[in-house]
């Protein structure tokens, strides 16, 4: 058990390097992953969100309760700037049909649940991360398929209703299930041990979907992958400003302006690939830019969190020095 322990941790700190691993190797070995699709993919979904359930407490939702400014201005900044921002790059970019519903798909979806691990890493304020986390989850099954329907509809096709009922599925239910296991065994060691395998768990099903989505569309990146690129970092790096921008007109802490920022910028992606995948067949690039979102959200997140955490040090060496200084000129 403590080998699986140190696996779970080391993927989940090396979770970047791990699924742009499982990319790179299946972009060459395609057959690897051409069994994560349909309901396997939404299966796997579903572990990782369990994962997310596993570790809620009654304890998250007394806080959500203490801070409802700061989780309404989070959950607002979460479904409006990430939508509207991906709806606008979409017409600023001329994106073809199945590369916009992808980025609009993306941009419609909840927070992503590896940033709750990137607001510890700079310092950020953890509880809040974990609150805006678990609304704009519990919000997703309404505000995903509906903001899809508003931004895509007069595009192409949306079944709100099919998209609903999958994220109840996949999303809604799993973390219900994880809460309450977690409510009724979370003081048992055994129980806690097998939460401890959960993080390297959620990041092997993550490395999976993206592998399943390029196994299947690999081939077809060369036809627009710059395009995609640009649209993934552009859509990435303005949600991380604006976030930030809210969390600052707003008047809240460094903290949570950190936290503020990586929760709108880092998207559940993988949601958004297995809804692209399940529901938007006939655009397949759509499920394309969703993996490829998955795979830069996380690496992004860890530069991020990297830098914040950066200028804490550099603060601290700054004291200290000024520190020092006045002990010699005293002396």
């Amino acid at each position: 058990m403590n080998a699986l322990k140190k696996i779970s941790r080391f993927l989940s700190n090396h979770t970047s390097l791990f699924v742009i691993a499982v990319a790179v190797i299946t972009f060459f070995f395609p057959s690897l992953f051409t069994w994560v699709r349909g309901t396997t993919q939404t299966v796997i979904i579903g572990i990782i969100m369990f994962g997310m359930g596993l570790t809620l407490t009654t304890e998250d939702f007394k806080i959500l309760a203490k801070r409802p400014f700061d989780i309404c201005v989070g959950a607002l900044a979460q479904y409006t700037v990430m939508p509207l921002l991906a709806f606008c790059i979409t017409k600023l970019l001329h994106l073809p049909d199945d590369i916009a519903i992808g980025l609009i798909l993306v941009g419609c979806c909840p927070g992503g649940v590896s940033s709750n691990i990137m607001s510890y890493l700079c310092h950020g304020d953890v509880p809040f991360s974990v609150g805006m986390t678990t609304v704009s989850t519990l919000l997703s099954p309404i505000l995903t398929p509906l903001l899809v329907l508003f931004l895509a509809g007069q595009s192409i096709e949306v079944n709100a209703a099919g998209m609903f009922i999958s994220i109840c599925e996949s999303v809604l239910i799993p973390v219900a299930l994880g809460f309450l296991l977690n409510t009724w065994l979370g003081k048992k060691p055994k129980f806690k041990d097998v939460q401890a395998l959960m993080p390297g768990v959620s990041v092997t099903g993550l490395a999976f979907i993206v592998g399943g989505v390029i196994s299947l569309q690999g081939a077809n990146f060369f036809k627009s992958g710059v395009l995609i690129f640009v649209a993934v970092l552009l859509h990435n790096f303005t949600g991380y400003f604006l976030g930030y921008l809210a969390g600052r007109l707003t008047g809240m802490s460094t903290a949570k302006k950190r936290t503020i920022s990586i929760e709108v910028g880092m998207q559940n992606a993988g949601l958004a690939t297995n809804l692209a995948t399940v529901h938007f067949a006939a655009f397949p690039q759509a499920a394309l830019i969703s993996a490829v979102s998955c795979v830069w959200h996380s690496i992004s997140g860890t530069i991020l969190a990297g830098f914040f955490a950066h200028l804490d040090n550099k603060k601290r060496e700054k004291s200290t020095e000024d520190n020092v200084s006045k002990v010699n000129e005293a002396a």
